[in-house]
């Protein structure tokens, strides 16, 4: 992910968790904070210790950030996000994850409206 749609100050997760809304699935919970005077978006990845090991957990990441990378063009800008991954995610393969990830977006109601395909 460039650096430029990083979330990564410890300050701007606390503001998004404070003052952001939430919505949730059994795998995903996706934080949002509007912010007008960004042009694009920022996001955030966090994986509690509860889900797994680093090993896990840093795959988990890795794969998270993998699937909004190649999507970036559907997000909503002008938004901070954080996507925290439940227990559920671990066993999940990529196809079904990136559904889930997705159907959390959707549930926000934070894709692009000009984005007219749905997966």
């Amino acid at each position: 992910m460039e650096k430029e749609y990083r979330l990564a100050k410890r300050e701007d997760f606390s503001k998004v968790y404070r003052y952001g809304k939430s919505v949730a699935n059994h795998q995903f919970v996706l934080y949002y904070l509007p912010q007008p005077k960004l042009e694009h978006f920022r996001f955030g990845v966090s994986v509690s210790k509860k889900v797994g090991n680093a090993v896990v957990r840093n795959r988990l990441r890795r794969m998270m950030k993998e699937i909004v990378r190649l999507n970036k063009e559907r997000m909503a800008p002008h938004y901070d996000y954080i996507l925290l991954a439940r227990k559920p995610v671990v066993e999940m393969p990529y196809a079904e994850m990136e559904k889930s990830l997705w159907h959390v977006v959707r549930k926000a109601s934070l894709i692009k409206k000009n984005d007219s395909s749905k997966k």
